[in-house]
């Protein structure tokens, strides 16, 4: 006996300088906090050991077992560091269990694995201690418990087996009461230490102390009160599980976890002690039922508990995404996506209802589609098979408001999976940008008129040259006629030709400025860039020919769709640009080429070469930069090739460069060909005769313009054919139709003072519609965004001014064509359909 004590007591000064040495070891390198933490760490465990081996029943191994939770909380709240403490307490509670040295010393690695095992593992899954998402919790109890506690049964018991302390016969119960007691631990003690690691006052104060109440109270009858029957006692068990419902939801994790921890503290201790619905007499029997009663309770209130506050996390970030769409000062639309790919909006804030002055109901179940009505059909096609395919778009649209209006939109629609598979829903995010497009188009006119500014002086010069040539031949055409005879009257119609000539290119000039100096028309139409190129080339040759040479190089270029003006602009400013890159002074050394072909992929190309001095590699990705030049002063803007970039993609093209320092650049315009190409009809070869009398019958012609000269002019000029009559009003026109007076043809300027061409044409719809079918309008080209949209409603010819005196008769003769066809088809409500095509 006294050897055996002899023993022992060897044995525990053995263990004692073991454990010595390995926190020596631990120590070196830590600060003196994390020394104490581990020490901590072996006191608590020891303390909760003396627990579990209160309830001990297969070779001292317990099925309830809170130090393994305490290890756990330790590693996870402390760190992975703090290992030598569990190891520490788990060796000297096997000590205190009287197990050998050996066999304690493997209880404590084998405990000491399962504990830093799961803590790595938690570490790896991003686990959060808070336990509020169910992804922790599934963590927590199937990883570091379920998983992990293997090693710590494993290892334990079979060091129990080897040190004599377990007969081999009960490995494997030993195997099962060692995992469900560790088990226990780490759901039941490991929540409870990692929540409440922190004291703090719950916000319900009053409800907890309730639920703490009749969670106490009804667990103490359960497992306390003696003389229950056995039936009372199963059927009560199960308002264990509304406490612990009603703690998760009310109080979250905590909640949860300090509901479990006293009721699996109260049902353990009454079975133990042979009380309550789980006693049978077979303590380890009772137990292991037991645990997996708690185990259900603490997995399901923690589960309960996540789900809750994840619920309330998600309820909090739609109430805050709601308010935030609410008040954004962007238009949001919420679209769902229904069966057959059908659009029904679901949402729309506050700032996209007074866009487009539409009250939220009067959005909400329609078809937002309606809301593009004035996009092409193709694009809105081309939009929702990019909706429905899953891919985002991004776009510049015009939206209906419901007073008819449009207004400019940014939009950005986004497809949506609710399911993560089909798309469900699509968000619009609309941003006004009419303010923005009115600047813009300031910007381009202001550019417009800077890059013809730039030229002014040599487009005067190009006037003045055939202006000169055309007074001194009829000058010389004047003192002709005054000298007479048939010798003078030759000469006269000699310079009289000449004069023509000259009116000619002179018409053609300001023809060629009248293209860059449109304002406010964006209409798009079809438009032949080998057409296009010439008027640019003609307004900067004079200012280019001290400079370089200028070639032009035509090819086969596909039609486009695009707006002529800002396309010929593109042009403009890029061959100012290649012209400001060369230095003045060798115009034979150097070149300007303007090159139109079809590239490889079918569209359009307009190349502008020049053999200037090249762009800098670090100037490069800038160039398109708006206000950014590297030109001196009075030079450039900067806003020139950022303008032509954006007319080039509003076009659906791209503008690309391509430079080497001392070798030139090369600006290439790419745009897409026009769906439908329609041929290009041949170009009349002007020249300058004497129009003959035409093969029809004598008409009468009602000339209205309110310049007198110009009206005289066409007067002359058709009275020798037919009957004209002048009237330098529109008023005055009216008033002699209103007399009963009939023409066969009309020529109407359209921009007058007064009473304008537009309205005197609304007149004679209404008052005398046959006449309203012979009208032919006459207009400078200086057209207002109220004289476009009229033109482009009425199916009256347009003239421009000047007139070729050709043009003009072949026009009256058509128009009077035109009026005869009329009037031989029977009458019919659209008199104005017969007024033909415009030239």
């Amino acid at each position: 006996m006294v050897a055996m004590d002899t023993c022992r007591v060897g044995g525990w000064v053995s263990g004692g300088w073991v454990i010595f040495r390995l926190l020596r070891a631990s120590a070196h390198g830590v600060q003196g906090r994390h020394l104490l933490e581990m020490l901590g760490v072996a006191v608590v465990y020891l303390a909760a050991g003396g627990l579990g081996l209160k309830v001990t029943t297969v070779g001292n191994i317990s099925p309830a077992w809170p130090p393994a939770g305490v290890a756990l909380a330790a590693l996870v709240v402390l760190g992975l560091s703090r290992w030598p403490g569990v190891f520490v307490g788990a060796t000297g509670v096997a000590l205190v269990a009287e197990a050998p040295l050996t066999a304690a010393l493997g209880v404590g690695t084998g405990n000491t694995l399962a504990a830093v095992l799961g803590a790595w593992l938690l570490r790896r899954v991003s686990f959060d201690k808070a336990l509020e998402r169910i992804r922790d919790v599934v963590a927590l109890c199937a990883g570091a418990g379920a998983l992990c506690l293997g090693v710590s049964a494993a290892v334990g018991a079979a060091s129990l087996v080897l040190g004599g302390q377990l007969r081999w016969e009960l490995l494997a119960g030993g195997l099962r009461v060692w995992w469900v007691g560790d088990l226990m631990g780490v759901l039941v003690v490991a929540p409870t230490l990692m929540l409440f690691r922190r004291w703090e006052r719950p916000r319900r104060w009053g409800e907890a102390l309730v639920l703490a109440g009749l969670t106490t109270v009804l667990g103490g009858t359960i497992f306390f009160v003696p003389g229950l029957p056995h039936s009372a006692e199963h059927a009560a068990t199960f308002l264990l599980f509304p406490m612990s419902a009603w703690a998760a939801l009310r109080f979250g994790p905590r909640g949860a976890a300090a509901a479990t921890l006293c009721i699996a503290a109260a049902s353990i201790v009454g079975t133990a002690r042979g009380q309550g619905p789980f006693s049978t007499g077979d303590l380890t029997q009772d137990l292991l039922v037991l645990q997996l009663f708690v185990a259900a309770n603490a997995v399901t209130g923690l589960l309960l508990a996540a789900v809750s506050t994840e619920r309330q996390r998600a309820v909090g970030q739609l109430q805050l995404l709601g308010t935030t769409v609410r008040g954004v000062h962007e238009g949001v639309l919420i679209a769902e996506v229904r069966g057959g790919g059908a659009l029904r909006t679901v949402f729309a804030n506050q700032a996209l209802c007074t866009l487009l002055g539409y009250p939220l109901e009067d959005l909400l179940g329609e078809d937002p589609c309606a809301l593009y009505g004035a996009q092409e059909l193709e694009f809105r096609q081309r939009t929702r098979q990019s909706l429905l395919a899953g891919e985002p778009v991004f776009a510049e649209v015009q939206l209906l408001r419901k007073d008819g209006g449009l207004v400019s939109s940014e939009v950005l629609l986004s497809p949506v999976r609710a399911t993560g598979e089909d798309v469900t829903h699509f968000v619009a995010t609309h941003r006004d940008i009419s303010a923005t497009k009115e600047l813009q188009a300031r910007l381009v006119a202001a550019e417009r008129v800077a890059a013809v500014g730039t030229l002014a002086a040599g487009v005067g010069h190009e006037i003045n040259n055939p202006l000169a040539y055309l007074v001194l031949n009829l000058e010389s055409a004047e003192r002709n006629l005054v000298q007479g005879g048939m010798t003078g009257l030759r000469e006269a119609m000699s310079g009289v030709r000449s004069a023509l000539e000259g009116a000619e290119r002179i018409r053609l000039i300001v023809r060629d400025l009248q293209v860059f100096s449109r304002q406010g028309n964006q209409d798009k139409g079809l438009v032949d860039l080998n057409a296009l190129v010439p008027p640019a080339v003609r307004i900067i040759s004079h200012a280019l020919r001290h400079r370089a040479r200028l070639v032009e190089e035509f090819g086969p270029v596909p039609r486009v769709t695009g707006n002529e003006a800002r396309l010929g602009q593109v042009l403009l400013n890029l061959l100012v640009n290649a012209m400001q890159a060369i230095p003045e002074g060798n115009p034979s050394l150097n070149e300007v080429r303007v090159r139109t072909s079809t590239d490889a992929t079918g569209w359009a190309r307009v190349d502008v070469v020049d053999s200037g001095a090249g762009i800098p590699a670090h100037v490069l990705p800038r160039i398109f930069e708006a206000f950014y030049t590297t030109k001196a002063s009075g030079e450039g803007t900067g806003l020139g090739l950022a303008i032509c970039q954006q007319i080039v993609r509003a076009h659906g093209g791209e503008l690309e460069v391509r430079s080497e320092p001392g070798r030139g650049s090369v600006f290439s315009v790419l745009l897409p060909p026009a769906r439908v190409q329609v041929p290009t009809p041949p170009r009349p070869v002007p020249h300058a005769s004497i129009p003959q009398a035409p093969q029809a019958r004598r008409g009468r012609v009602l000339v209205v313009d309110d310049e007198p000269r110009l009206a005289q002019s066409m007067r002359l000029l058709l009275e020798p054919f037919h009957d004209v009559v002048t009237a330098t009003r529109g008023g005055e026109a009216l008033a002699l139709v209103d007399a009963g007076h009939r023409f066969d043809v009309i020529l109407c300027d359209l921009q007058m003072p007064e009473t304008d061409g537009a309205a005197v044409y609304q007149h004679l719809c209404v008052h005398a519609p046959d006449q309203a079918a012979r009208v032919v309008f006459i207009s400078g080209g200086a057209y207002t965004p109220e004289s476009r949209a009229f033109i482009d409603t009425v199916p009256a010819r347009v003239l421009e001014k000047p007139v070729r005196p050709e043009v003009l008769m072949a026009t009256v003769k058509a128009a009077m064509a035109a009026a005869e066809a009329l009037a031989s088809e029977p009458p019919t409500a659209d008199v104005a359909a017969a007024s033909g095509t415009r030239h």
